[in-house]
């Protein structure tokens, strides 16, 4: 059985939303969806609560209308509800170690109070074990209408058909050390999407050009534009071949977080990774991934790598 798909709700409308995006992503994988609810002030041996029917009214109002409003309007989804006694952040980061996918509203209440620019959605996405997507709460229509314009104008020399909109996956790519777990989850998600892949690799002057105090010349520049293009398309070389069905668009740019960040808007997806360290105090996101999350307009995928 295809592993769940698992979403933290709290009656917020940014994790109502969030659910509503993770039971479209349980449609598209044939997975099942699990709402989770927290309450992280029965931590203290108390079991009251430990039956979902025993929990106080307004959870238990909370939680079946989330589950109600998610099957109505996603009828092809099969939905269960859990909830656990624990921390908010303890308690995403276990119950997400059986699923596939961990999602989460980018500000939520309660128990999942600070998602996305809080202390919660940092520590989870430092710490989770399986992907997590941070949903950004719903803006006006006509706002994302004129994001994705934009965005569209400023791609449409790499559209094959112009004038045609194509859903991106947009991944960052350090060609340095490129990722597995990163490149096929974004290959991966680009499928189920029917989208094409932008593969972005952002790179900085190199150390000794700080030290001298001075910025390379155009020629220079060129050079070094040139081998960071050539690094990328080695890169991505074997998942080009394994996936002759997406299309791939590089891109290279100076300054990742930058070039991420703007490549998000009108994005399905964008996906950065997180490096596991052995030791949990060890566990931070790096800069770019701590950027995107900050300030990118899509939702971000965050898929922990070796």
């Amino acid at each position: 059985m295809t592993p769940a798909v698992l979403v933290g709700v709290d009656g917020s409308p940014e994790s109502t939303a969030a659910a509503h995006w993770a039971a479209e992503e349980a449609l598209r994988r044939g997975a099942p969806l699990r709402l989770l609810h927290a309450w992280p002030w029965l931590t203290d041996g108390r079991a009251a609560f430990a039956d979902p029917e025993n929990l106080p009214a307004a959870g238990q109002r909370m939680l079946a209308a989330t589950a109600r409003e998610v099957r109505e309007r996603h009828p092809g989804v099969a939905v269960d509800t859990d909830v656990v006694l624990d921390a908010a952040v303890d308690g995403l980061v276990a119950a997400a170690e059986d699923t596939g996918l961990l999602v989460l509203g980018s500000r939520g209440l309660g128990g999942f109070a600070g998602l996305l620019v809080g202390s919660v959605g940092m520590a989870v996405a430092a710490r989770s074990t399986v992907p997590l997507v941070l949903v950004r709460p719903a803006r006006p229509a006509a706002a994302r209408r004129a994001e994705a314009d934009r965005a569209e104008a400023d791609r449409a020399e790499a559209d094959e058909e112009e004038g045609v909109a194509v859903p991106e996956v947009v991944v960052g790519v350090d060609v340095a050390a490129p990722s597995h777990a990163v490149l096929d989850f974004a290959f991966h998600e680009a499928a189920l999407r029917g989208a094409r892949v932008r593969a972005v690799h952002g790179w900085d002057l190199p150390p000794a050009f700080a030290v001298v105090g001075f910025l390379p010349s155009g020629v220079e520049m060129a050079q070094l534009q040139t081998a960071e293009e050539k690094a990328l398309a080695a890169a991505l070389a074997g998942y080009r071949e394994r996936h002759p069905e997406t299309e791939v668009v590089e891109q290279v740019r100076l300054g990742a977080a930058r070039t991420l960040v703007e490549d998000s808007v009108g994005a399905e997806l964008v996906v950065v990774g997180r490096r596991r360290r052995p030791h949990e105090l060890g566990l931070r996101l790096g800069r770019v991934a701590h950027a995107v999350l900050h300030h990118a307009h899509a939702p971000v995928a965050v898929v922990p790598h070796d």
